[in-house]
């Protein structure tokens, strides 16, 4: 009961006294809450009138600090007693104001209605808030729409709450400012939904930044602008284009009514880039742009904001050895190419390096012929062959094959090593397929052919066995090479490994490695490139040979003249008149 204790009554005709004292004095009782006036402030407290015969005491302590306190100041209270032992009237403000409020919370709370807060602490799980002068807890997650990081900012702000539980006993109070804001949201979405369509451009205010995009506001209604959508050009994050809280124009690209989802694009404001490509770039002009990015397999070269060109590692150079575009270009280099190819569909532009210096290929017929000497360095080593640079540009191939006359070759670098200078005489040229075959072993005279012009089949060499299989005996040759006697063309049987014979004493074994052999040519095969050896026909052509002389010696023996005693005595007739003496038997 709220009871205004000023009295304007004026007494009426035939009114009795009782009742105008009842005017005078009105009734209250304990728990009202009334009017009162401050009529006296003392060291300690306030005098007030209530409009009861007694005036009333109010301690300071009622007041809040903040609080001024001024005579003939009007102020609610509630009636405690109407009278004490010594007559005086009981009062409380701060109980008054209580009552009051709670009477407020409870018809906000019944009605669902705002009541102003303001954030005075953090605390566990929350913020404490004042309301009316009252505390009351706000849970983090009834602060806002989205997750609050930092309580902390908050402290001291003010703004509007609802009550979502009310325990007046315990005097407890739990508010959410998340409900009016998703009320909120909720009204800006329908009356935003109602008017924006896909293709309208409109106001917006950046309100997160993310690595996927922005978050924007249209009328308090948050949309999504995507990182792809921010720009032509390339950007790694969204705030190399933007800053929270600046103001926007964009263009809805999608509204999803269901759902309550807009999307909006910034670069779509701006002509694409694409759009006169052919006509800016055509094919075969010469650009320049920067190197942004390297790959294995080539590098990305800005030639605008949103246009970008790749050089292939192909197109870098005219020389093949090129393995890595980082042999040739770093990130952040400017460079000139030549527009090779336009994929406008694709969005794709190939640019050569390489076609911005001469083609050392177009002269290669005049600077090189067939049989010419040439020098380079060794770039490269395959298991086919060894690649040499001859100049910038001009690299040949040296098969294993063309690597020694004498040697078979598995892999070049029996012979080579990588950045080794060598001469090499030209094999082949292929224009057509940009191809130079070398040699190696041609720099030096085939000692195959200085074999063949210093000896001839049946000449008779010695040799050192350097190898024994069960087919025959490796040999030395000169010249570095190396021939073969067959078992069939040896003279003695052949030892073979493992055998009791290869225990036997040295004389016993006819064959060893290191061992001295004399042999006799039997063919020397060019195009083959074989030498044929025999023992044993060097063996058979000596023993022929000392027939022949033994046969030649009787011959002489018998053309040879008698000589008789005649031709030492002279005449012998005075020999002959003696008479011969017969042998006796």
């Amino acid at each position: 009961m709220s009871v205004n204790p000023t009295n304007n009554h004026e007494p009426k005709k035939g009114e009795k006294y009782s009742d105008l004292y009842d005017y005078t004095f009105p009734q209250l009782n304990p728990g009202d809450i009334v009017k009162g006036r401050i009529v006296r402030r003392l060291t300690n407290g306030v005098i007030v009138d209530i409009g009861l015969k007694s005036e009333a005491f109010l301690p300071l302590d009622e007041f809040s600090p903040s609080e001024q306190i001024i005579e003939g100041q009007e102020i609610s209270v509630l009636v405690e007693e109407v009278e004490n032992k010594e007559g005086i009237p009981v009062i409380s403000k701060r109980k008054a104001e209580t009552k009051i409020a709670w009477k407020i919370f409870e018809e906000k709370f019944a009605n669902k209605e705002n009541l102003s807060a303001k954030v005075v602490a953090k605390v566990k799980g929350g913020l404490t808030v004042e309301i009316h002068g009252f505390p009351a807890f706000l849970p983090g997650s009834q602060i806002d729409l989205k997750p609050v990081v930092n309580f902390d900012e908050l402290i001291g702000k003010t703004f509007d709450v609802r009550i979502l539980s009310l325990n007046s006993q315990k005097r407890n109070i739990v508010v959410s400012r998340r409900v009016i804001l998703e009320e909120r949201l909720l009204e800006a979405r329908k009356r935003v939904f109602s008017q924006v369509k896909p293709g309208d451009i409109v106001d917006a205010v950046v309100t997160g930044l993310a690595d996927f995009g922005v978050f924007v506001e249209i009328d308090g209604v948050p949309a999504l602008l995507h990182i792809s959508d921010l720009s032509w050009d390339k950007i790694t994050h969204p705030r190399e284009v933007v800053q929270i809280g600046e103001q926007l124009k964009v263009k809805v690209l999608t509204v999803d009514y269901e759902n309550y989802r807009i999307t909006v694009g910034l670069k779509q404001l701006k002509p694409h880039p694409w759009e006169a490509v052919e006509a800016k770039y055509p094919i075969g002009s010469k650009v320049s742009g920067k190197v942004t990015s390297i790959v294995d397999y080539g590098a990305f070269v800005e030639l605008e904001p949103g246009i970008e060109g790749l050089i292939h590692i192909s197109e870098m150079s005219w020389d093949r050895s090129v393995h890595h575009p980082s042999q040739i270009l770093k990130v952040g280099d400017t460079v000139s190419a030549v527009v090779l190819n336009i994929d406008r569909d694709n969005r794709k532009i190939s640019l050569g390096l390489k076609q911005t210096l001469p083609d050392p290929w177009s002269m290669i017929d005049e600077k090189f012929q067939i049989g010419q000497k040439v020098e380079g360095r060794v770039v490269g080593l395959k298991n086919f062959g060894a690649f040499v640079e001859i100049e910038p540009g001009i690299v040949g191939l040296i098969r294993n094959q063309d690597l020694s006359w004498t040697k078979k070759v598995r892999h070049p670098r029996e012979v080579l090593k990588r950045n080794q200078k060598i001469q090499a005489i030209v094999l082949d040229i292929d224009r057509e397929l940009r191809q130079l075959t070398l040699g190696y072993k041609q720099t030096q005279q085939d000692p195959f052919y200085t074999f063949s012009t210093e000896y001839k089949v049946g000449d008779r060499i010695n040799v050192q066995i350097v190898d024994i299989n069960k087919s025959g005996l490796v040999v030395n040759l000169p010249h570095q090479l190396e021939g073969f006697v067959p078992k069939s063309q040896l003279v003695h049987e052949l030892t073979e490994k493992g055998s009791a014979k290869e225990k036997a004493t040295e004389e016993e074994v006819p064959y060893q490695i290191g061992k001295d052999l004399e042999v006799q040519i039997t063919f020397i095969d060019y195009d083959n490139r074989k030498i044929g050896l025999s023992e044993k026909l060097l063996y058979a052509d000596t023993k022929k040979e000392r027939m022949r002389e033994t046969k030649e010696e009787i011959i002489k023996e018998e053309e040879r003249p008698r000589f008789t005693l005649e031709d030492h005595l002279g005449d012998t007739s005075i020999l002959e008149a003696k008479p011969k003496k017969k042998n006796k038997k």
